[in-house]
């Protein structure tokens, strides 16, 4: 069940309409479903949102078109059945949602913006294929298509309270999966086993799924990033980085953290791990609203540079984090704009060492101004470098 209430959704909505230019008799259509989940609380497979034309409370109930069939929408939520017409003028002050079920959620969209005489409809670009922007054009019969953009997106870079209360709970959540994993035995278990029992845990604690693929890598695997578990066995002095996220109220946090499996860590194991650190602590610390994204990328780089090492290829040191994983900003060498508060990222630098391992080190925070005390951690495990 998604976090927030139908009030809160509507007033995103009516947010879309004003950037879209609804009142100047445009609709809007929505077709990723991340947006339609942030703008409803429901995120049905191959739904689509329609924003009728006209200004907001007075253009109509907003429709959530499903094709025929189970679907993700909660029983307990209020959405009315329609007849397949927009329907009339609600006497709410913010739109109300309403759906209606077609086998092609996207023609029903174009057939009823061409009825309702709408003088353009807004889609997003970015998510829709050739064939599909292509079918629209041919069903709308003469009304043009125009870019939202990315203007749902922008809207989902700060989150408010109840988003943020979503992902603090996934964050427990997470770290008391990673903790009871930690004072188990590991010795000769694979990584994909280990894999699994983590995304158990995940669920048994109160997770909807699993946030992102967990990933367990020892050995000559750790530190990689991305790395897809194996049926590699831990092994005595191996590093063992462990990556893994829940999803809470459809918000999904991201930690890794890398371990030594067996006695003291050697001096190489040590130095890495202190080099990973401190790089990702000169990450954390520069979270601060109205710093550049890629200022934060360049705190955390310069430090593992300055010792010769480096990210891998085309890696980034962290990124959004909300609805999806790996949503905006973006924090990398190229990355545009600026952080503001209450926009939750990811600082995750690592160092991977071929044929021997590696370390990652990866934290969800929410940016906040030091009179706030600071980057708001979420999760936190220990960082030290433990020996399992």
């Amino acid at each position: 069940m998604s976090r927030g209430t139908p009030q809160a959704h509507a007033r995103r909505r009516v947010g879309i309409r004003e950037a879209a230019g609804t009142a100047s008799g445009s609709a809007v259509l929505v077709t990723r479903p991340a947006n339609i989940h942030y703008l409803t609380g429901l995120r049905p497979a191959g739904a689509a949102l329609l924003l009728p034309p006209g200004p907001a409370g007075e253009a109509g109930e907003d429709l959530l078109i499903l094709p025929p069939g189970p679907a993700s929408v909660e029983p307990d939520r209020e959405v009315t059945p329609l007849a397949g017409t927009l329907p009339a003028i609600p006497t709410d002050p913010e739109p109300r949602l309403s759906r209606v079920f077609h086998p092609e959620p996207l023609l029903e969209a174009a057939r009823l913006v061409r009825t309702a005489g709408a003088g353009a409809l807004a889609v997003e670009e970015h998510h829709l294929t050739v064939t599909r922007h292509r079918a629209l054009t041919a069903a709308l019969g003469g009304a043009p298509l125009v870019d939202l953009g990315c203007a749902v997106e922008r809207r989902r870079l700060v989150k408010d309270e109840w988003e943020l209360d979503a992902l603090r709970t996934a964050a427990e959540i997470t770290d008391r999966a990673l903790g009871e994993l930690l004072e188990s035995i590991l010795v000769g278990r694979t990584e994909r086993h280990l894999a699994l029992e983590l995304e158990r845990r995940l669920v048994d604690h109160g997770a909807e799924a699993p946030a992102l693929p967990t990933s367990v890598g020892s050995g000559p695997h750790s530190g990689l990033p991305d790395h897809r578990p194996t049926d590699r066995r831990v092994e005595e002095g191996d590093f063992l980085t462990v990556r893994l996220g829940a999803r809470h109220g459809g918000y999904g946090c991201q930690i890794a953290r890398t371990f030594v499996i067996g006695g003291r860590p050697a001096d190489w194991q040590i130095e890495l791990h202190e080099l990973v650190f401190a790089a990702q602590r000169a990450g954390r610390e520069a979270l601060r609203p109205g710093v550049e994204c890629r200022e934060v990328d360049r705190a955390a780089r310069s430090v593992l540079e300055a010792a010769g090492h480096g990210p891998a290829p085309g890696t980034s040191t962290g990124h959004g984090v909300g609805l999806e994983i790996g949503e905006d900003p973006r924090l990398s060498p190229v990355a545009m704009g600026r952080l503001g508060p209450r926009v939750p990222v990811t600082v995750e630098p690592g160092v991977h060492l071929p044929g021997r391992g590696g370390v990652r080190i990866d934290d969800t925070l929410v940016v906040r101004p030091e009179a706030d005390g600071g980057p708001e951690l979420l999760t936190i495990t220990t960082k030290e470098l433990l020996a399992l």
